[in-house]
């Protein structure tokens, strides 16, 4: 560097930080200090290379914290991270156990549970005994319940005679449903009303369909609420069956006669004798002479003797407003007061009265009213079918 441009800088430095005087009073005396500006510019210097210094401590110490904080975290990440695998296999682990102590320990609970079920299905088939037809239909599911194949485990051989109860319980209950479904359908065929016969809402008898809350006839049973509750269904199907099926039994619903065939048909005919139209009030049935003329339902003899018009007559009544009557008779076989059963014999086929041969004229009577008695014996069959 020349010469003239360090005196250049020299006195550019030199304007910068003149000469200063510096006055300290100590002791009482003035003592004054000279600052030049080379030492101005050494204590400037000082400070800058002071300053400077703090900077690059705190800056390395700041990456050193975020150094410090980036590690911590990842390490807090991997320590989560193993604790949830570890997490995850305890709990396998421990379902595993769980599994395999049920397991040894599941076959007398399980046992027990069959048990407290097949209690169960008895009370329910104790009634099913009561029911015409129904030990037939459910013969054979009880045979194949009682022949299930065994296994050698005895957890799995627990679990097939609960698959058993299972089907044998579906049996029952569709047994009870059809039967019911089907009784309904022959009330209508008589023209009656099967509202009318079927139990009332709450008059429902039995043990298993007391309780209407599932959950309560399960904690009386001790068994499962979804058993108990498909328990109770099947109870209530076969209770309302047994009340259409006993008021169906009560009724008239029996043919008057095994032998023989229907002549003539209720409803507006031409009279015989006549030749007119006139209203046939029954249903004839020619057979030989002779011929047995059974009841078609149980009752009490309300009338046995002639009547005009019909010959020899026998009247039933069956109770509930039902009447039955039997003309043309040419013997009688009961006397008033007399009760009698279905299908028992109460005269003989003839031709006394107004007629022109040998049959069987049957009428049917409801509150004092002639019905068509055809379709009572309609419903008498279908009855038959439904306990079939």
């Amino acid at each position: 560097m020349s010469m003239k441009r360090i005196t250049r800088l020299r006195r550019s430095l030199e304007e910068l930080f003149p000469e200063r005087h510096l006055y300290v009073r100590s002791g009482g005396e003035m003592r004054a200090f000279v600052l030049t500006t080379s030492k101005q510019l050494m204590a400037a210097g000082a400070v800058a290379a002071a300053a400077l210094w703090m900077g690059v401590c705190t800056a390395a110490m700041m990456v050193n914290a975020m150094e410090l904080s980036a590690s911590d975290q990842e390490i807090a990440r991997t320590q989560a991270k193993y604790e949830r695998w570890i997490a995850d296999r305890q709990a396998r682990l421990n379902s595993a156990v769980a599994q395999l102590n049920a397991t040894n320990g599941s076959i007398d609970d399980l046992a027990l549970s069959v048990e407290k079920r097949h209690a169960a299905l008895a009370m329910l088939l104790s009634d099913y005994k009561s029911t015409p037809g129904a030990a037939e239909a459910l013969t054979p599911e009880i045979m194949k319940a009682a022949t299930e194949p065994s296994s050698s485990d005895p957890v799995r051989r627990i679990e097939l005679v609960r698959a058993s109860q299972e089907r044998l319980l579906d049996s029952a209950d569709s047994y009870a449903k059809n039967r019911a479904e089907r009784l309904r359908l022959a009330f209508r065929l008589a023209g009656l009303s099967p509202n009318a016969y079927a139990p009332k809402s709450g008059a429902l008898g039995g043990p298993l369909i007391e309780a209407k809350d599932p959950s309560a006839l399960a904690a009386v049973l001790d068994v499962e609420e979804s058993f108990a509750e498909r328990i109770q269904h099947a109870a209530t199907n076969l209770s309302e069956a047994r009340s259409l099926d006993a008021a169906a039994q009560k009724l008239p619903l029996s043919k008057p006669t095994t032998a023989g065939r229907q002549s003539s048909g209720f409803g507006v005919r031409f009279d015989p004798f006549t030749k007119r139209p006139a209203f046939h009030s029954g249903l004839d049935f020619a057979g030989g002479f002779m011929t047995p003329i059974l009841s078609t339902g149980p009752g009490v003899v309300s009338f046995a003797g002639v009547r005009s018009g019909y010959g020899n007559t026998v009247e039933v009544d069956h109770g509930n407003g039902f009447k039955t009557r039997y003309a043309h008779m040419q013997t009688i076989a009961v006397r008033p007061g007399q009760r009698v059963a279905v299908g028992q014999r109460v005269g003989a086929m003839g031709s006394t009265g107004r007629s022109t041969g040998v049959h069987l004229h049957y009428e049917v009577w409801v509150n004092g009213r002639a019905q068509n008695p055809s379709r009572f014996v309609k419903a008498g069959e279908y009855v038959q079918q439904a306990a079939d």
